[in-house]
């Protein structure tokens, strides 16, 4: 193995280990000792490679994010010009299928949570280079569906009911199931969660036929959990 080879293997065990601790302790509380010990690494390794605890965090997100994107894409494949009620689904069923992924990075979200809960010095840059272009997309298909009238308000609050809904039925599923014993949220699988979450979302937006919306046959996605 080349020395750019090993640099590049170590890099991304920092940022393998980092998302496992940062996930589990929050940014505050997690030590560069206990991320190079998990990433068998130098104590020197995570200035040389990141220059700094904070820089580390945030390429830890962005790696994440990027993965994630990239396996679930907000458009999911669809071609140029889908009506924007298909780009509404698309998007969600892309955000679930993200949200309920157990695979590599399941500790993103985790970690977004904290973020949200105990906010780091890098949040500005994670909701810019992290959240901003997924959002931007959303808020494009709303203000299409709500016409070239909609206040900026009205579609920012829209978009965020939409994202809230996801969030809901994914992350708050052990009290759902509880609340509702005899009638499961999440009852057939992520692909009927998206329909329902893109059929009220049309209906709150004024779509007509909204209920009737059927969603289209997209193309498979390696390591898709639906």
């Amino acid at each position: 193995m080349t020395t750019n080879g090993r640099e590049d293997e170590t890099r991304m065990r920092l940022i393998e280990a980092a998302g496992e601790i940062f996930s589990c302790k929050g940014f505050q509380a997690a030590t560069v000792r206990e991320i190079t010990k998990l990433a068998q690494a130098n104590l020197a390794a995570i200035h040389y490679h990141f220059g700094s605890k904070d820089r580390l965090y945030l390429a830890v997100l962005e790696h994440a994010h990027a993965a994630a994107n990239r396996k679930y894409p907000p458009d999911m494949g669809l071609a140029d010009g889908a009506p924007a009620e298909v780009r509404l689904y698309a998007y969600v069923r892309a955000l679930l299928l993200r949200l309920a992924d157990k695979g590599r990075h399941a500790w993103l979200f985790r970690l977004m949570a904290r973020e949200m809960a105990e906010p780091s010095p890098s949040l500005a840059a994670v909701v810019e280079r992290c959240l901003a272009p997924a959002n931007a997309v959303l808020r494009g298909i709303v203000a299409e569906l709500l016409g070239p009238a909609a206040e900026p308000l009205i579609v920012a609050r829209c978009a965020q009911s939409i994202v809230g809904q996801c969030r809901h039925f994914s992350l708050d599923r052990p009290v759902l199931t509880r609340l509702y014993p005899d009638c499961d949220p999440g009852q057939g699988g992520v692909e009927a969660v998206a329909l329902h979450v893109t059929r009220f979302s049309l209906a709150a937006l004024g779509g007509p036929g909204a209920w009737e919306f059927t969603p289209p046959m997209l193309e498979p996605i390696p390591g898709d959990a639906s």
